[in-house]
């Protein structure tokens, strides 16, 4: 038997092709997402910090309205594969290109509401659609 664990060999292409098969597609869609992360230099969301300056990018889920204290906020949730955030815009209704299915960078303070990674008034940019 070998000394190295399975998880640890290099996986040739016949496991990898296996590995595919076996996985669902919200796994497969979960480890495109943390690749693209990686390759474009953000921090996954994962491993973000309370009061820590992040740049994050993922896929928008969900994209409601919903007022925090009177004034209207447009909220979305932000996935990488690794993990969630909130993103929060307050005191806009909606946001041209901010619909669920988008991808996009976000930088800013990470603060925690409830338990959950949230993102107030960042700085974004938006993905092109479709394949790069």
């Amino acid at each position: 038997m070998s000394a190295v664990p399975r998880s640890e060999k290099p996986a040739g292409r016949f496991r990898r092709m296996l590995d595919r098969l076996s996985s669902s597609q919200e796994e497969l869609d979960s480890e495109e997402l943390r690749e693209d992360a990686e390759t474009a230099g953000c921090i996954r969301i994962g491993d973000c910090h309370d009061r820590q300056v992040v740049t994050v990018t993922g896929t928008l889920r969900t994209v409601t309205l919903r007022p925090r204290a009177g004034v209207p906020a447009l909220e979305a949730e932000l996935f990488d594969g690794s993990a969630a955030l909130d993103v929060v815009w307050l005191g806009r209704r909606s946001i041209v290109g901010i619909e669920p299915g988008r991808r996009l960078i976000a930088s800013g303070r990470i603060s925690m509401s409830r338990g959950r990674r949230v993102l107030f008034n960042p700085k974004y940019e938006l993905r092109p659609l479709g394949r790069e």
